[in-house]
């Protein structure tokens, strides 16, 4: 059956696509959306249900990126060490995070997969340390990992994998009824690079999404739970990472919240001019605030201070 594609234009105009397969029947740009469309229409215009009781629903939420890890790649062993992870995540509550994510096996491209048991023990006691402070969602693709943080007081899994990785994942979610982020991506860190071939990137990466969403609500787990991530730099070329980004808005139709990492990412070095990560915070801030301006509901960074500044500018501006 082919799949519809309803995407917002500025100035009100939406882009309407009809595509079977990779075959486009068709695409046109209409003022007045035909009433076979309105429900996309209408998920695409009505605002992101809350993410967690207690977090504000009215605006794009900071999520904080913590890697206990030896080998992120842009601040890996900064917080290696547990003390020095737990105070960097005091700091960005202070800052103001709303959630803090924290991970201890690097995804970054070429990234060799640790043991789960070595993972839990980089977490862990992290986790238990500053779930009283904020929401914890943790950045793992291993059920036992999933497990291990839920029970240290995590309340979000964010799985890059988007559950093809562990099996089990899907059974942990579902039985703990937590919230859980979808990323696209294509094969595993080591191999996604050369999967990055699309014939148009932004419906390729909706119809996968798509289909992982399906498959994560036939293994039980609640639609209403589930945060989708379009995966920037997660088998994607740098023009492939802008296109997504021009084209956010055509994720809305699912009418799920987002969540954008565009943090200190290679496609900003590359288009800003930066081959230091450290060195990205600018492109960084302009890819959340273009993200947040079209409709992303959670911005996944780094740099929290800086961010949750920028965006208190931008509201002020929009007059919200």
């Amino acid at each position: 059956m082919p799949r519809r594609y309803l995407e917002p234009l500025p100035g009100g105009a939406s882009r309407l696509i009809l595509r079977e397969g990779t075959r486009v029947l068709e695409d046109r740009v209409v003022t007045q959306v035909p009433a076979a469309w309105a429900a996309l229409a209408a998920a695409c215009e009505a605002a992101p249900p809350p993410i967690l009781p207690g977090l504000p629903a009215d605006r794009p939420l900071v999520m904080g990126v913590i890697n206990v890890t030896p080998d992120s790649f842009s601040d890996g062993g900064d917080h290696f060490r547990a003390d020095d992870a737990i105070a960097a995540g005091e700091a960005m509550v202070d800052a103001g995070a709303d959630i803090l994510d924290i991970g201890g096996e690097s995804t970054r491209p070429g990234a060799e997969r640790i043991p789960p048991a070595e993972e839990i023990g980089r977490i862990v006691p992290v986790v238990a340390a500053l779930a009283g402070r904020a929401p914890v969602s943790v950045d793992t693709r291993n059920a036992a990992t999933m497990q291990a943080a839920l029970a240290a007081g995590a309340r979000i899994v964010n799985d890059v994998s988007g559950l093809t990785h562990d099996p089990a994942a899907a059974g942990v979610i579902a039985d703990a009824d937590c919230p859980v982020v979808l990323m696209h991506m294509r094969g595993t860190p080591a191999t996604m690079n050369a999967l990055a071939t699309y014939d148009d990137v932004a419906l390729d990466v909706h119809d996968e999404l798509a289909d992982r969403l399906a498959a994560a609500e036939q293994a039980g787990i609640a639609r209403g739970r589930i945060i989708l991530d379009p995966g920037l730099g997660f088998a994607k070329t740098a023009e492939h990472n802008l296109e997504l980004l021009r084209r956010l808005r055509l994720f809305r139709g699912f009418g799920r919240p987002l969540l954008v990492g565009a943090s200190r990412k290679r496609f900003i070095g590359h288009y800003g001019g930066a081959p230091d990560p450290k060195a990205r915070l600018p492109g960084s801030l302009a890819a959340a605030l273009w993200a947040a301006i079209n409709g992303a509901s959670i911005l996944r960074v780094h740099d929290v201070a800086e961010t949750v500044q920028a965006l208190r500018v931008w509201r002020a501006i929009a007059g919200g």
